[in-house]
């Protein structure tokens, strides 16, 4: 699919300033490279209200998980806890300051986003335990931040609404600390790439069919694909999604998540999970924070915003 062809004038514009070779991972090394010089191309400013802290948090094998909370004045006993995402092998915790101080900012509640360790160097399911433990250790010191921790949301972004679907469903099921909401913003879910949206999308401007086999083979350790893989690494194999929170998926029409993304909204819905699905019209992968003034990313916004005051039970 040349997703030039679905673009309005606005998302044209901006894809056109990507470099066209911005997530071609055949060079993974490279390919770091050139999303730290995006993210860092401008300087990020973040609200003056807002307390930004980083935390240490010991994972099982003795490394130091960074944990990095974003503070409200007067928060309201609600939170967010946040996973980046980067297609299981790009990206950290700085990339999504500016989203996670914004949310801070805009509901008044606490965030903390999560920097996992990344496949290949870190392959399933370090990755999903860093995310883990943290959430437990940061929903067990809930009362140093002003938080009920039966109002703690989970939410990412791609690879990272991805890790937090594993998470909730392993919470689920081992009974540990259980999140009350999940957010979900195209999350990357299946290994087996076999969907027709998982074969449109080969712009390496934007999350691409080629990088998704390689995050895949990198955090599943050559796998993909396999019968051997469990849910917790890819959500989109479980069959069993009843008793998970409630959930709000939203994705993009030109998207090569569109198909799985819709087709675990349903599932959970088959489950009886209460669940909010939203495909833009329009819009591509990560174009809500790339294209952020375009009305679909507005829309974007406000949605996932209201489901959230629903969800903690925040007042406007």
């Amino acid at each position: 699919m040349d997703i030039n062809e679905r673009l309005d004038d606005t998302h044209r514009e901006i894809l056109g300033f990507f470099p066209l070779d911005l997530l071609d991972l055949s060079n993974l090394d490279g390919a770091r490279i050139r999303i730290a010089e995006l993210f860092g191309a401008t300087p990020v400013e973040l609200p003056k209200t807002i307390t930004v802290d980083d935390h240490s948090v010991d994972a099982d094998d003795g490394h130091q998980i960074l944990v990095r909370t974003y503070s409200p004045p007067t928060p309201t006993g609600a939170a967010l806890y946040w996973i980046h995402g980067g297609g299981l092998v790009l990206g950290d915790v700085a990339m999504d300051d500016a989203h996670c101080a914004a949310i801070a900012d805009e509901l008044n509640i606490v965030v903390a986003s999560v920097d996992y360790r990344l496949a290949p160097e870190f392959p399933y399911p370090t990755p999903l335990d860093d995310c883990s433990q943290a959430f437990e250790w940061f929903v067990s010191h809930s009362d140093q931040f002003g938080v009920d921790s039966n109002r703690i949301a989970l939410g990412g972004g791609s690879a990272g609404a991805g890790l937090a679907a594993g998470l909730a469903l392993r919470a689920r099921d081992r009974g540990t600390a259980q999140p009350c909401f999940q957010l979900l913003r195209y999350p990357m879910i299946d290994d087996r790439n076999e969907t027709p949206s998982s074969h449109a999308i080969t712009d390496t401007r934007v999350w691409n069919r080629p990088a998704n086999l390689t995050g895949w083979g990198a955090y599943l350790a050559g796998q993909n694909g396999t019968n051997d893989i469990d849910a917790y690494a890819a959500p989109a194999r479980a069959t069993n999604l009843a008793g998970l929170p409630p959930a709000i998926v939203t994705v993009g029409e030109l998207d090569m998540f569109l198909d799985e993304d819709i087709t675990y909204a349903q599932a959970m819905l088959q489950a009886g999970v209460p669940v909010e699905l939203h495909v833009y019209p329009g819009a591509f992968h990560g174009s809500d924070t790339m294209v952020p003034h375009a009305d679909a990313s507005q829309r974007w916004r406000r949605d996932e915003m209201a489901a959230l005051r629903r969800a903690l039970d925040l007042t406007d």
